[in-house]
């Protein structure tokens, strides 16, 4: 077995329904698959003296689930005053509308097509309830809606898909870009040295607590991925799905599909930069 201090973040042991930080808990999502690690993780974020608290991606639209967040939110004394998303995917928002319904909420997120109420999210915004404050982090990239939220008290960030707890995500190609992307680890990674973010609280997967370790390993992964598609191009390959089969064969066949939406995104970015 690997020590996990050994492994890129140093991810914190399972993943599972609890607490991350003294401000943080994470009630995970009955959804596992190969996209979607051990489900989704949706963050209750609240002071430890205040009866307010903060829903950031209610996640599918489980009824089961998007209750226990509230029972959790309720046994520990607290009363959803808001929620928030990091991203449109339908495994952190589609329950939004619905767990809106159960808490009296409103839902903010970047794009409008998504929020509940009149007040949306923007880079530099602050959101403060119950004496906790967040502060919006623009992170384009997996998508173009996508969002992180710094919370400065527990030197935390919640990174939705932007950095997860185990492997690494996709641009999801033609929303997502890569170089938006590239400028959003490089974002995250200033935080963690000019802000002293040290915890990664992801959208899936366990927290990591190593969060320029991680930030610094997703860079030069993708670096490492843009050469060799860069190289399998030289080397005749023409195709997202040749360059796939080739550059991605230590990948599980089921998430090559994924892997195609990274590999158009890499050949988009490889163009405009002239290098293809």
């Amino acid at each position: 077995m690997t020590d996990a201090s050994a492994l890129p973040g140093q991810p914190r042991g399972g993943v599972g329904t609890g607490p991350a930080t003294p401000r943080a808990v994470n009630v995970l999502a009955p959804n596992p698959s190969a996209m979607t690690l051990d489900g989704t993780n949706t963050w209750l974020l609240s002071e430890p003296d205040s009866s307010l608290a903060v829903v950031v991606d209610p996640g599918p639209l489980d009824e089961g689930h998007l209750r226990t967040v509230v029972d959790t939110a309720e046994r520990a004394g607290k009363r959803v005053a808001l929620t928030l998303l990091t991203h449109g995917h339908p495994d952190h928002a589609a329950g939004a509308a619905r767990f809106a319904e159960l808490t009296g909420t409103k839902v903010r997120a970047l794009d409008p097509a998504l929020r509940l109420g009149d007040e949306g999210l923007a880079a530099g915004n602050a959101v403060e309830v119950g004496g906790l404050e967040l502060l919006v982090v623009p992170t384009p990239g997996h998508t173009s809606d996508s969002l992180s939220f710094h919370l400065p008290a527990d030197r935390a960030v919640l990174t939705g898909d932007t950095v997860l707890g185990r492997g690494t995500t996709v641009v999801a190609h033609p929303d997502g870009r890569l170089g938006d992307y590239l400028d959003s680890l490089r974002r995250l990674r200033s935080l963690t040295v000019d802000d002293g973010v040290h915890t990664v609280l992801p959208g899936h997967g366990p927290v990591l607590e190593d969060a320029q370790g991680a930030v610094e390993y997703y860079l030069a992964h993708r670096a490492h991925r843009l050469a060799q598609v860069e190289t399998a191009v030289e080397d005749g390959y023409r195709t997202p799905s040749q360059i796939v089969a080739h550059v991605y064969a230590d990948v599980d066949r089921s998430l090559w599909p994924a892997a195609e939406l990274s590999v158009r995104a890499q050949l988009d970015y490889l163009e405009e930069h002239g290098l293809i």
